[in-house]
């Protein structure tokens, strides 16, 4: 009787995700339609990078290439790199002609501040600071991320289209291992079920996020909501960064990028495994009870449809089988548009169980670290609670 109401309670749950959770699974919301603006607004680009000379040469030579009509400039911020990172930037400058390119090094972040925040804030700050001509916009992007071409036009012409305070493309992460193909894409598809794409964009939702390696933020926008100093303690930026500037009465908008790729490479379950676990219990505030709500969550609604179709098959229970089944079914086939997305064979989405229950031991892998004084933990660096900050 137990495993038929378990059953019965993950379907139901599969039957609201699909039908009433704004639609998280559909892969088609792209950049709004845009024209070109009668003027193009000067943006400044910021690029914080700790310890980037691995990727660096395939990010920054595309920004370095915007070919973007109005005035535009690259601030890459070296936030305590060891490896070269401020030189190799300078260099690969020197050899592509293109945006001009200011590399800042900033000194080590205070208490109270992660260090990419920290790096945005010099950034922010020397092109928006006394003396200096505030640009319209900045583009916030990591250093793992590739850019084309004409990526920072459209992104403008989105947002000058439709008004909007913040743009964030989801970059499309790498897929090219084995481990890569079996988890990026469900890390894309799990983040879009806990923020939904088309309910973020709604003016007037409350649901809040960005994907942090390209966001579009208007100047007037950022000052207007303390950004970075009313989020520099948060390990999730990108999702504090857009609450913030929803609060202060932004429009916000967060899709899949087209043109827009991190080149970071994954390429055994260690890499992401440290990828997850090193921010899961953050995004659960650092609570134990939200902690064991999400690891009862995950195994109802992506390990009992598996169990119990299993289970039925083997025990000759009809029930809990077209129970588990249906549940299984809605689970796979909402996950195919995701994995079309990223270029993957269909056959991969009856495993999303697996790579659920992976994702269940980082959180909880997360959580055990940060209670050994481990948690959040980043190149080097280990951030603490807000309230412990």
């Amino acid at each position: 009787m137990g495993l038929l109401i378990a059953a019965y309670a993950s379907l139901a749950a599969w039957l609201w995700l699909t039908l009433a959770q704004g639609m998280f699974w559909r892969t088609d919301v792209r950049l709004p339609p845009r024209t070109a603006p009668a003027r193009w607004p000067s943006v400044a680009v910021v690029v914080p990078a700790r310890d980037e000379a691995e990727v660096l040469p395939r990010s920054l030579p595309s920004l370095l290439a915007q070919d973007y009509p109005g005035e535009a400039g690259i601030v890459l911020v070296d936030d305590g790199s060891t490896d070269g990172t401020a030189a190799l930037a300078l260099r690969l400058a020197a050899e592509q002609p293109g945006l001009p390119l200011t590399v800042l090094t900033p000194s080590d972040p205070p208490p109270g501040w992660t260090g990419k925040l920290w790096a945005l804030r010099h950034g922010i700050g020397h092109v928006t600071g006394v003396g200096a001509q505030a640009p319209a916009y900045l583009l916030l992007t990591d250093a793992d991320i590739a850019h084309e071409p004409d990526s920072l036009r459209e992104l403008v012409a989105a947002a000058t289209s439709a008004d909007l305070d913040l743009v964030s493309q989801m970059a499309r992460l790498r897929v090219a291992s084995v481990w890569e193909r079996l988890v990026v894409p469900a890390f894309v598809y799990f983040f879009a079920q806990l923020y939904p794409f088309r309910r973020i964009n709604r003016p007037a939702a409350r649901t809040a996020a960005a994907a942090g390696g390209c966001v579009l933020l208007r100047t007037e926008a950022a000052v207007r909501a303390g950004i970075p100093d009313s989020i520099r303690q948060a390990v999730i930026d990108d999702v504090a960064l857009a609450r913030a500037v929803r609060r202060s009465g932004g429009r916000i908008w967060l899709g899949l990028a087209e043109r827009v790729d991190s080149v970071r490479p994954y390429p055994a379950l260690a890499d992401l495994w440290r990828m997850v676990s090193r921010s899961a219990y953050a995004q659960l505030r650092h609570r134990p009870l939200l902690l064991a709500g999400t690891v009862a969550g995950l195994a109802l609604v992506y390990l009992v449809p598996p169990a119990a179709f299993l289970a039925g098959l083997a025990g000759g229970r009809p029930a809990v089988t077209a129970a588990g089944g249906l549940a299984w079914l809605l689970m796979a086939g909402t996950y195919l548009p995701m994995l079309r997305y990223y270029r993957q064979p269909a056959a991969l989405a009856p495993l999303l169980p697996v790579t659920a229950l992976l994702y269940l031991l980082m959180t909880v892998d997360s959580a055990v670290q940060h209670y050994r004084g481990r948690g959040a933990a980043w190149k080097g660096r280990t951030y603490a609670r807000p309230s412990d900050a």
